[in-house]
């Protein structure tokens, strides 16, 4: 990703071209480097270390994901290198966070930083309580030294990151507020209350990096199924070793109880495997000799001796942890424009906090009363509770999904599942299992059952779709490739070949039309492949694909939760179609569908936006276009499929189109402990504003409204995790 969006509109000037052109080659050369930042608490301080890495010479990209702890930069330059830098920045934005390399980071145990700001808040409170009582028994201006000396131990870093924000031009973050407010308490001789400010907000601070952190790790440990090692198996020895070490060809063994460190193919031993984390399904799969297992996956009774076919870093479970990790990249528009709001609602708070300080007492006098009222509009206007328990809000929905075997690409698809009116299935692979079965043969006067069967399995000799694989099962003998020749794959339509010297077509109605043959319609249910010889229709294969077990309960759970158009779109036989839509009782049907006019038919159903956002839930790559073309695509079946998990904004990784309905029940808890937090944030800071105003609130009951409402926001987010 280019600094610039789009660097061939700059290339279009001359004088640019060379820079361009620079810009093109380290994109090219940009390798991807990933840090641990632990302890980060502070979110507004987050986007601005992303913007100052920008900045950095040779840094192509830079994404920090404040929810995840984590910072990608891509770049030519070595990590070793960028790390460096990349500390300086977080140090100067942020005391006290680490920066370690992302492999690292389980390694470390944070606790330092805690432990000082614990040292801190301890400190400034008990030289407080000495202070109060030498106010009252000893002296003042000793009271007022010692006043002085817990302010500056429980806020100096505070007036330290205000001075430095403000040499780099940054005026409106809560460092800032804070200070502004406690100077002006000290200023109006109000010393216990401004070191009580901000002994209470580092105690916030406290709490709420703590709430954060804990947030963090639960979110982390739905997704904590990486395997820790591999048996590598060396002749009759075994060797412990990482998992990332392993090659594909080498031999693992996996022992009852243990989880699949890589995917890899049985060439030993029979069990049944747990896919729980990788499907949220408990259901046991009896796996044998030749069978496939995938990393996650855990071992029941039977030791298993395993052939590695990829490395674990292109593994399906390394894949899925990777995207649900990086998913709060995809932001959802609630958090966009909670961002853009912050940023226009802080100026505008300390302005009013300005016209609070100066014009009343213009006309009523009592300066210092107005003053205080506007140091709590100062304290309250930070937005931290929405700036950092919306993005956690919908970076739990997000893990809380992948625990169900649903992968949420980002929190924009989950926010859009959760209004969704219009919900388009395609039939073959989603509704129905996808598994064919030729039930009869319909051959027309002058050809034979095992002739059309013969000619049909050879036309379909190379074959992946379903109903070609049926075909050639139901033959069940050994294809003669060496009487083919001229196999056209026509795509939509069927294939068209030379089979032993006869011009053979075979597909649907539409492929046998265009070469000018009218066959009949058949009155059966099911999907019909016709099939023609030498330009002569010879009969058609009947073939029955079987409806999901939880299909129709799909439908009603959709229904329940107040989807309000169901429809289907397929390019079966419009008997078939039918069929199907009229046992699940559908809203609408379109069958005999080409790629294209099922592109056609979603965008009329796009095109009538008061049903909110569109889902359309395919089986896959096959799917791609209307998928992609989708408010929210949804790929069936992305256990194993790399296909699927790309195509698609959302992936059930079960063939379970059930699993929509669940995710929708997610993707609306999440948007309603969301909207929750905003709702409690703006009640609460809104009405210690109001009672500021008339003077009934304290800087006390300001700093709750603060910190205390963030505490709240956060801990209220990490219910959808739970619940």
């Amino acid at each position: 990703m280019l600094k610039r969006a789009d660097c061939g509109s700059c290339c279009s000037v001359p004088e640019a071209e060379e820079d361009c052109r620079i810009e093109e080659q380290s994109a090219a050369w940009a390798s991807s480097c990933r840090f641990a930042l632990q302890n980060l608490g502070c979110a507004s301080c987050a986007g601005k270390i992303e913007a100052a890495i920008m900045e950095l010479p040779q840094v192509v990209d830079a994404q920090l994901n404040f929810t995840a702890g984590s910072l990608r930069i891509e770049s030519p330059r070595p990590c070793s290198d960028l790390l460096a830098e990349v500390r300086e920045i977080v140090e100067r934005f942020e005391p006290g966070v680490s920066v370690r390399p992302w492999q690292e980071a389980g390694q470390t145990k944070p606790g330092r930083h805690i432990r000082l700001q614990l040292y801190r808040l301890a400190g400034g409170a008990a030289l407080l309580i000495i202070a109060l009582l030498l106010e009252r028994f000893v002296s003042q201006p000793l009271a007022i030294v010692i006043f002085m000396a817990s302010y500056l131990l429980a806020g100096g870093s505070v007036l330290l990151a205000a001075v430095a924000n403000l040499r780099r031009g940054g005026w409106f973050d809560e460092h800032l507020l804070m200070s502004i407010a406690t100077l002006g308490a000290i200023f109006l001789g109000e010393y216990p209350e401004a070191v009580a400010v901000m002994l209470f907000y580092l105690l916030g601070e406290i709490v709420q990096g703590q709430a954060v952190d804990r947030s963090r790790r639960e979110i982390a440990a739905l997704l904590d199924i990486r395997p820790d090692s591999a048996n590598l198996l060396e002749g009759q020895q075994v060797r412990t070793v990482d998992p990332n070490q392993l090659d594909i060809g080498q031999l693992i063994l996996v022992r009852p109880g243990e989880r699949v460190p890589l995917d890899g193919v049985i060439i030993d031993g029979e069990s049944l495997l747990d896919s729980s984390a990788l499907t949220g399904e408990s259901r046991p799969r009896r796996q044998t000799i030749g069978d496939e297992v995938l990393a996650g996956m855990i071992n029941g009774a039977g030791s298993l001796t395993l052939r590695v076919v990829r490395p674990f870093a292109q593994s399906t479970l390394a894949r899925v942890i990777e995207l649900v990790e990086n998913a709060s990249e995809n932001k959802a528009n609630t958090e966009r424009f909670i961002t853009r709001f912050a940023r226009v609602y802080t100026p505008l708070v300390v302005l009013a906090a300005t016209l609070i300080a100066v014009l009343p007492p213009l006309f009523v006098g009592d300066w210092s009363a107005w003053l205080y009222r506007a140091l709590i509009f100062l304290v309250v206007s930070c937005p931290c509770a929405l700036v950092i328990s919306i993005p956690l809000g919908f970076f739990g929905g997000i893990g809380r999904a992948s625990r169900q075997g649903i992968l949420v690409k980002g929190g924009n698809f989950l926010e859009a599942l959760g209004k969704v009116e219009t919900v388009v299935f395609d039939k073959t692979g989603t509704l129905t299992r996808g598994v064919f079965e030729v039930r009869e043969i319909l051959p027309e006067e002058g050809f034979t059952a095992t002739d059309l069967l013969e000619k049909a399995a050879l036309a379909e000799i190379d074959s992946n779709h379903p109903i070609g694989q049926s075909i050639r099962k139901k033959y069940a003998q050994k294809l003669d490739r060496s009487l083919i020749s001229d196999l056209q794959e026509q795509p939509g339509l069927g294939v068209a070949a030379r089979i032993d010297g006869q011009q053979v077509l075979a597909g649907n109605r539409k492929l046998l039309q265009q070469a000018g043959i009218s066959p009949p319609r058949l009155q059966q249910a099911g999907t019909a492949v016709y099939l023609a010889i030498n330009g002569t229709y010879a009969g058609a294969l009947l073939i029955a694909d079987e409806l999901r077990g939880d299909a129709a309960e799909a439908v009603a759970r959709l229904r329940q939760l107040g989807v309000t158009h169901i429809e289907m779109l397929s390019g079966d036989r419009r008997r078939e179609a039918q069929r199907i839509a009229e046992i699940l009782q559908l809203d609408g049907w379109r069958a005999e569908l080409l790629p294209d006019q099922k592109l056609e038919a979603l965008e009329q159903l796009l095109a009538q936006r008061n049903r909110g956002p569109l889902v359309m839930v395919g089986d896959g790559i096959n799917d791609a276009p209307v998928l992609a073309r989708a408010d929210v695509g949804v790929a069936m079946g992305g256990l194993g499929s790399d296909a699927a998990i790309e195509a698609a904004d959302v992936v059930l990784m079960t063939d379970e189109p059930g699993k929509l309905a669940t995710a929708i029940e997610t993707a609306r808890l999440t948007r309603r402990i969301v909207w929750q937090n905003i709702v409690l944030a703006f009640v609460a800071k809104g009405g210690v504003m109001l009672l500021g105003v008339f003077g009934l609130a304290t800087i006390w009951q300001a700093i709750f409204a603060d910190v205390g409402v963030a505490v709240l926001a956060v801990l209220n987010a990490v219910r959808i995790i739970r619940e």
